[in-house]
């Protein structure tokens, strides 16, 4: 059925109650591919909390798109087989403790109609907050480009305009080898969409196999800035956006090129052996 703009723009909750302990944080690192190295001791932080010598288990920054898995302001009929992640823009308020108990509120922000053989982008955003204070943690807005749904008669203007990358040689460079198995790893942090495990629903939404989660290449990207400009500090965070372009499959190898003008690093992120980009506009911002 087409998309009816106006009981979508209406959606919200609020108050919803979630909670994570280490495990999570911990498994979300690994989805991410860190600690592969098992003798990096900066990466071990994040996911081994070191019982001979106790040392404060860290917490990747962009945990924050998994810890309120499921979070949504209400159901919208899509063609699921068609839908995928477009953005992701996460602004962290506070560091993300190891373990809590929060709450989300959720709401659509924006739907855009890009017509009716090229799809729809629907904007939404969740608050996450810390369940006893009410302090903010992270504000979460997240663009999912839904193929199928196009040609409802909705705005066709309005979004935001991307983060221009600087035109210069880029500053720094990281390559981040993606394991065969990285999605059937990263699926257990919360999305199990079928595109990403099972090889007959990835052919049949046109894909030559389970492709990558676009949030672990979110999280993949965050991985090289946390490693480069952040010294591995996931308290500099002070956002963290980047807009998809292309899908990455599982056993390649992510290059991530950064541009760093003051607190902003620019990046984006390149297949080299298929001469594609999977990640535009990319943007972090450290205290």
């Amino acid at each position: 059925m087409p998309i009816k703009y106006p009981e979508v723009m209406s959606l919200k909750t609020e108050g919803v109650p979630y909670a994570w302990s280490d495990r999570e944080v911990m498994l979300y690192a690994l989805g991410i591919g860190m600690g592969e190295d098992p003798l990096n001791g900066k990466e071990l932080l994040f996911v081994n909390e070191g019982y001979i010598n106790p040392k404060p288990l860290k917490v990747v920054p962009t945990f924050a798109s998994v810890c309120t898995w499921g979070a949504n302001p209400g159901p919208i009929d899509l063609n699921r087989v068609m839908v995928v992640d477009a953005e992701r823009d996460i602004s962290f308020h506070k560091p993300l403790p190891v373990t809590a108990k929060v709450t989300a509120d959720s709401s659509v922000v924006g739907v855009y109609d890009k017509g009716k053989e090229k799809g729809a982008v629907i904007q939404r955003q969740t608050v996450v907050k810390d369940a006893a204070s009410g302090e903010k943690l992270v504000t979460i807005r997240s663009s999912t480009f839904a193929r199928g749904d196009g040609g409802f008669g909705g705005p066709t203007e309005g979004q935001p305009e991307p983060h221009q990358v600087p035109t210069r040689t880029p500053d720094l460079s990281v390559d981040i080898p993606i394991r065969p198995n990285q999605a059937l790893i990263y699926r257990l942090s919360g999305d199990r969409n079928p595109l990403h495990s099972d090889p007959e629903f990835a052919s049949r939404a046109g894909f030559k196999m389970p492709i990558l989660h676009g949030m672990c290449t979110y999280g993949l990207t965050c991985r090289a800035v946390l490693q480069t400009y952040a010294d591995y500090d996931p308290t500099a965070f002070r956002r963290h956006a980047v807009r998809f372009s292309s899908p990455v499959f599982p056993g390649e190898t992510i290059t991530v090129d950064m541009w760093k003008d003051g607190n902003v690093v620019s990046f984006e992120a390149h297949i080299k052996a298929r001469n594609v980009t999977v990640v535009k506009n990319g943007r972090t911002e450290l205290a």
